[in-house]
Formats: C-alpha cells, sequence, structure tokens
C-alpha cells in the first residue's frame, strides 16, 4: 500500500540537498516536515542501508548526504522506499464463480504493473539534484 514513505524521504533528502555541508539533526529535518523525529530517523536508517546519507553522532551531530545528488534518481529513490505501487486488494477472495470475481485480482495486477512502469519511467529522468533546484 502506498503510504507518505516517499513524501518524507524526498523532504529528507532535498533538505540534506540543500545543505551539502551540514549535518542536519533528526529533530531539524522533523520540524521542517512537521513530523515527529522517530519517524525521520526511521526514514534516515533506510537511507543509511542504502548508503545514500551518513550520520554523526554528538552534540554538532546529525545526518548529511553522502552521495551526488545529480547521481540519483528520484526513481532510485522511489524502490528504495516501495518495491513497488500496490494500492491492495480486497482483504476476502472474490468469488471464483463471479465473471468480475474470477478475474479481478489479474486485472488489478495488470494495472499495478502497468501503473509502476509509467512512474518508473516518470522519475526515471529526475535527478535528487533537479528536484531540489525547484526550492
Amino acid at each position: 500500500m502506498i503510504s507518505g514513505k516517499f513524501a518524507i524521504t524526498i523532504h529528507i533528502l532535498t533538505l540534506l540537498t540543500k545543505y551539502p555541508n551540514d549535518y542536519l539533526s533528526s529533530e531539524y529535518i522533523a520540524g521542517s516536515i512537521n513530523l515527529n523525529a522517530v519517524l525521520v530517523r526511521k526514514e534516515i536508517a533506510n537511507l543509511k542501508a542504502h548508503h545514500i546519507v551518513e550520520s554523526k553522532e554528538g552534540k554538532n551531530g546529525g545526518t548529511k548526504l553522502s552521495v551526488d545528488p545529480s547521481n540519483i534518481s528520484l526513481k532510485e529513490i522511489f524502490e528504495m522506499t516501495f518495491e513497488s505501487i500496490n494500492l491492495g486488494y480486497a482483504k476476502n477472495q472474490p468469488n471464483p464463480d463471479c465473471p468480475v470475481g474470477k478475474k479481478i485480482n489479474q486485472n488489478l495486477s495488470a494495472l499495478y504493473a502497468d501503473m509502476n512502469q509509467k512512474v518508473s519511467l516518470q522519475l526515471e529522468g529526475i535527478s535528487l539534484e533537479d528536484f531540489s533546484n525547484q526550492f
């Protein structure tokens, strides 16, 4: 299912791109997003696992970008956040004797695959730097 993770991740990375020489605290980032710092740290942990950011502990600690923002696409960031777009399926198994029920999940899967392809193509051509330059 889609959540706000992509928006949170892009917000974090855009802030870090705007302040390339600074270690930004999770509290500062959370203040910009208007979100609990615990949720910010969770997304930062995912970015660290993908070697996109580095962190430093202590009084002057925080997080900063560890990659060139011109070398990472929004598609790559999306894929770090989600494997794919999935708007979900019905909780109960549809009735296989119904003309709609027997094919609904198959047709939804095809729709989701098409959506993922289109989103990937759109995001592929936008670098983090390009996106960040809008601010």
